[in-house]
């Protein structure tokens, strides 16, 4: 049986390493990667820690530890050392996100003292496209401006209630979750198509790094599904992401979201990976 390795709080002086790391997989650390790029690894401006298992000069694995824990290039050994530290601490974060075999086995050692999860995601297809899309865009999805904050609000809010299970008004009354759906506006990544003051279709490009970027938030009113509009949406999405932010864009959906798979594959995302979410 192999020892269990410690992991370590990292801090910018690991960054150069950590990006390393990161940019090995570019798709599946593209939130991560984002966040350490943007931010550096300060726990003050990160929101969190970054964990690692390796020596400075030998990381072989990582764990963000924010209001997610997102679990990194981390075989049986290095995820022993994260769950761990987590157990330690107390669980401070609203969900464990990642790939799934490495997610699994960090729950399994969590969840005697952590206890029940909210909901448990158990396969969650990663996508990704690296051309035009395959359909054909729909010319009235937009950059969404200011002044329509207060029309897209409510859209996100139903996106976010319907696909966690939970209100963001919930804990701070909203306001976090209110400030960045500000902030993706603000910096030019929100989309929407918005007919007489109403949300017809909408996503975020949430994430972004020089090799990816991570559409999220992908929603369709009610009253409009069936029509096409999520095809046509996403496919105006891709051709702007691919066109001003960067040459992979990528997603995770539910295994159970059938519609939206296949909406997704026309557009000509495939799948390349399996996340898993515990939420709590």
């Amino acid at each position: 049986m192999l020892r269990t390795s410690a992991s370590r709080v990292l801090d910018d002086n690991d960054r150069e390493e950590v990006l390393a790391l990161l940019d090995a997989d570019p798709v599946a650390n593209v939130f991560v990667a984002s966040r350490v790029r943007t931010v550096g690894l300060n726990p003050a401006r990160l929101g969190g820690q970054m964990w690692g298992v390796g020596p400075r000069g030998g990381l072989v694995s990582l764990c963000y530890a924010g209001a997610n824990l997102v679990p990194i290039n981390a075989g049986r050994e290095a995820v022993q050392a994260f769950a761990d530290r987590a157990r330690k601490q107390g669980r401070r974060c609203s969900s464990i996100v990642g790939p799934a075999t490495a997610v699994e086995q960090m729950w399994e050692r969590l969840e005697p003292h952590w206890g029940r999860a909210r909901a448990i995601r158990w396969a969650q297809p990663v996508m990704v496209t690296d051309s035009a899309p395959a359909a054909e865009p729909d010319p009235l999805v937009r950059r969404v401006k200011p002044e329509d904050f207060g029309t897209l609000l409510p859209a996100c809010v139903a996106m976010f209630t319907e696909e966690v299970g939970v209100s963001p008004d919930n804990g701070d009354g909203g306001a976090l979750y209110r400030s960045r759906v500000a902030e993706l506006i603000r910096i030019g990544r929100s989309y929407a198509r918005i007919e007489d003051g109403q949300v017809v279709f909408k996503a975020e490009i949430g994430a972004v790094t020089p090799q990816a970027c991570q559409i999220q938030g992908v929603w369709v009113h009610p009253d409009f599904r069936g029509r096409g509009h999520a095809v046509a949406g996403m496919a105006t999405v891709v051709e702007q992401a691919l066109k001003y932010f960067a040459p992979l864009v990528t997603l995770y959906v539910n295994d159970y979201n059938l519609s939206a798979r296949a909406a997704y594959r026309r557009v000509g995302f495939r799948e390349v990976d399996t996340f898993m979410s515990v939420l709590f």
